[in-house]
Order: structure tokens, then sequence, then C-alpha cells
């Protein structure tokens, strides 16, 4: 894989095309990787919250320009290594297995948390720590790293778009994540959705393990259209409410 050692590169108008593309395709493969940990973070108390953010999105970052520094090696896990049936899986397959088995059981157990009615006060201070909720993200971001390098690799072979794409993409996930994780606190109803669209994530993930690859295309227009019907029902009943019922219904779902 070659390294551009000039600037001759930025003289060509497909560089920049391509570099648009890549900036395009990593903000939307990392839409789940931020939704993620909002729901993580918001666990946390509020005075370390925006830290457990910029921490996470810090180590995502870093994975995957470290990921581009052994690009040879991650090649290398795309060639089968074990085979169960008449599934030959690869490196790269097994990584996703777990990750998407990982994202499932978190996802499950944070929608039976809510189900149960968990103080979520009480999980703040007994069960959620720091340290806990930065190892998750460290986790699911390893995860997400491998599959947003391998879609750039497919993409082009020019390392330094890929690493210019991978820095642009994580600072605007940067500025926008507080804003995200500040909605999704807001509305307990969105955050059901984005914890139903990372178990959905996530059997796209086993699925592509198992070789079985679903375009991605496909799945993020099915979320994008659920946001949508969502964000249009809380206008419709904001409109709806009196604006002291409204106030007292957010201050009921914030606690």
């Amino acid at each position: 894989m070659p390294f551009i050692c000039g600037m001759e590169i930025f003289l060509l108008p497909q560089t920049y095309i391509a570099l648009f593309t890549l900036i395009l395709l990593e903000i939307v493969l990392g839409v789940d990787n931020i939704i993620f940990i909002s729901i993580i973070t918001n666990k946390l108390p509020a005075a370390v919250q925006k830290r457990a953010r910029i921490i996470g999105l810090g180590f995502a970052m870093i994975f995957r320009l470290g990921l581009l520094l052994i690009i040879t090696w991650l090649i290398g896990l795309t060639k089968p290594l074990l085979t169960i049936a008449t599934f030959d899986l690869s490196g790269r397959d097994i990584i996703l297995l777990i990750g998407g088995l990982f994202l499932i059981a978190k996802s499950t157990s944070e929608i039976n948390s809510k189900m149960e009615g968990v103080d979520h006060n009480k999980k703040k201070t007994k069960t959620y720590s720091f340290k806990m909720a930065i190892f998750q993200i460290i986790m699911l971001d390893l995860i997400f790293s491998f599959d947003s390098i391998l879609t750039a690799i497919g993409l082009t072979e020019e390392v330094t778009l890929m690493v210019i794409a991978i820095i642009v993409s994580v600072l605007v996930m940067m500025i926008f994540a507080e804003r995200i994780s500040a909605t999704i606190k807001q509305y307990p109803s969105l955050e059901v959705l984005a914890l139903a669209f990372l178990i959905l994530i996530g059997f796209t993930l086993i699925l592509d393990g198992l070789q079985m690859h679903i375009p991605k295309g496909y799945v993020y227009s099915a979320v994008a259209f659920s946001l949508g019907v969502q964000l249009l029902l809380i206008k419709i009943r904001k409109k709806s409410e009196h604006p002291v019922q409204l106030k007292h219904r957010i201050d009921e779902e914030a606690d």
C-alpha cells in the first residue's frame, strides 16, 4: 500500500472526489459508534460525560490511524483461518462475530433495564464507573475501526487520503457528540430506538462475519426512516401539549 510522499496527489481533481467520499463514508460508519458512546456516557455523572465522550472518540481515531500503519497485516486478516461447517472464517470474520454478539448483548441488556425501570441514579453510583464506560467504548471502537478501515481500503489505496478522512470525520463527530447525547437523554424513546439500531448493527456485523453481506445502505436507510418518523411524532406531541405540561413531561423523562 503506497504512501504518498509529495503534494502531487493534491493536484488531481479525482483526489478531492475520493477524499470527500471517504470523509462522508467515515462519518456514516461512525454514526453507530457515536450513538453507543452517547448511551454509555449518559449513564455517567454529568461532570465527566464530556470527558468520556472525547476520550472515547479519541480512541476511535487512534485505533483507525493505528490500523492504517499495519495495513498489510490487516488485509491478511481476510484469509481463512478456521472452517466451521461450510463457513471459512478469517480473522476479520471472527472479530466481527465477537463484536456483533457483544453489541447485541449490551443493547439488549440496556433495553431490559429500561423495561424493568432500573433507577438510573443507582446505576450511576453503584453499577457504572468511568473506567467501565471507557473499557466498553474501547471494545466497540476497535470493532468499528476494523470495519471502517477495511471499507475505506476498498475505495482507495492512498493512505494519505485515509488519514485525512479519519481525522476530519472524528473531529466532526466530536463537534456533534454532545448534541446527540443531549437529545438521546432528553427523549427516552429516541434512546430505545438507538438501542434497537445498535442491535440491528450487531446482527449486520454477525452476518458480515458469516460472509452473508447486507449492503449497509439498506440498513442505514431503514434507520433514517425510523428516526424521521420518531422525530415527527415528537414534534407533533410537542405541538399538542400545553407548555407547562410539556416542561413537566420533559423533567420527568430526564429524571
